[in-house]
């Protein structure tokens, strides 16, 4: 079988969803690429935040089907050991099983028109060309392939040659373990310092509880250790199995692409590196792709694709920056004291955090009102008598 469409997407989860729902919507031809049948299970705590609630009806044009998310309206935050505090009555923190969320995103984008070739794994690409050819010896071609297809992704491979650099990237360890009888009014828990340069999170579900801890690979040398070490802290079994997964954790790809392949979500290394959150920015720069591949080939010009997608995740990467700044002061070791003093007396800074965590500002008005402290937190971290280590 032989087949020419105007977009290729591998990857059908929230990017690739997304992407595809977005084009084909825009009248292009698509293929729908993935190597699992859907439902399919993701390694994901499921974290659905504001932003993600927001993006997901701006690009599908109405919100989660009922029963797909959970909401919760309190929070308790902990930070390298200390008990910050449970706030109730905040803005809504939204919950999701994957396996559920991207069977939705993904049959959206069937129902929109896309070619169904999920269940169906690639077994050679080629990037230049815009051709893939899937196991079962189909060949499809087009004159734009879109990578969706997460942090492991084969196309980014084929591009660079490797997915990601080992020496930034992130990862993370996570359990389902029983839900508690009080999961449905329990807290959404994150503690930050849970793993070195990262976190923990409890996220309590109607079905299970979502448990896991990340941060960045190179400064954790016994990931396990730290997932048995917060099991433990939470009253868990610290032996269970716990599965793990890379995660970009905000170091994203600059030009996220080449030629005329573009990279979305995960395999743009588009990750939230304080929070974790990929869900919201994969859906959203599926749709970005989308669009700047639908108006390059409005013009006959698919070459441009990758310029216009660029330009539309300028406002991305900056917030990217801007949180990478910001995670100086939570994780850096001379800053910790400092910060978890100013999160527990500044009802200014967790309102801000609550804020982003809804979708409600983005990290540029976030930075605006946390990067003045830095002056602050710097001459805390040097003067006489602190111990706090480098």
């Amino acid at each position: 079988m032989k087949a020419r469409f105007d977009l290729i997407v591998i990857g059908a989860g929230p990017a690739g969803g997304a992407a595809a729902f977005t084009a084909a919507r825009a009248g292009l031809t698509v293929a729908l690429v993935d190597r699992h049948a859907f439902p399919r299970d993701k390694l994901c705590g499921g974290g659905f935040t504001g932003r993600s609630h927001q993006y997901f009806c701006e690009i599908f044009g109405t919100p989660p089907e009922p029963g797909q998310i959970e909401t919760h309206h309190s929070v308790s935050f902990h930070a390298h050991g200390t008990d910050l505090g449970r706030i109730d009555g905040i803005p809504p923190l939204h919950l999701t099983m994957r396996r559920v969320l991207d069977t939705e995103i993904c049959a959206r984008a069937l129902a929109a028109g896309a070619a169904d070739f999920t269940g169906r794994p690639v077994a050679r690409l080629d990037p230049e060309a815009g051709q893939v050819v899937l196991e079962d010896g189909a060949e499809l071609t087009a004159p734009l392939v879109l990578g969706a297809d997460g942090v492991n992704s084969m196309v980014a491979r084929a591009l660079f040659g490797q997915a990601f650099d080992r020496g930034r990237i992130g990862f993370g360890l996570e359990v389902e373990a029983p839900a508690a009888p009080d999961n449905a009014e329990a807290p959404v828990r994150i503690d930050f310092g849970a793993a070195d340069w990262g976190y923990g999170w409890h996220f309590p579900k109607t079905c299970s509880s979502t448990i896991g801890v990340g941060g960045v690979l190179a400064r954790n040398a016994d990931m396990k250790a730290m997932m048995r070490s917060y099991l433990t802290l939470l009253g868990q079994d610290p032996d269970q199995k716990a599965k793990g997964q890379f995660l970009p954790f905000g170091d994203f790809r600059r030009v996220p692409g080449r030629g005329r392949t573009l990279l979305a979500g995960d395999a743009a290394g588009l990750v939230d590196p304080i929070t974790g959150e990929g869900i919201a920015y994969a859906m959203k720069s599926g749709q970005l792709a989308a669009l700047a591949a639908a108006a390059a080939l409005r013009e006959g010009r698919p070459e441009t694709a990758l310029a216009r997608y660029r330009r539309s995740l300028r406002p991305m990467h900056r917030a990217l920056r801007q949180a990478r700044a910001i995670r100086l002061m939570i994780f850096a070791r001379p800053f910790r004291g400092s910060f978890v003093a100013a999160f527990r007396r500044s009802g200014q800074l967790r309102h801000l955090y609550l804020r982003l965590l809804a979708g409600e500002i983005e990290y540029p008005e976030m930075a605006r009102a946390t990067l003045w402290r830095f002056p602050a937190f710097l001459w805390r971290s040097i003067r006489p008598g602190n111990r706090s280590g480098a």
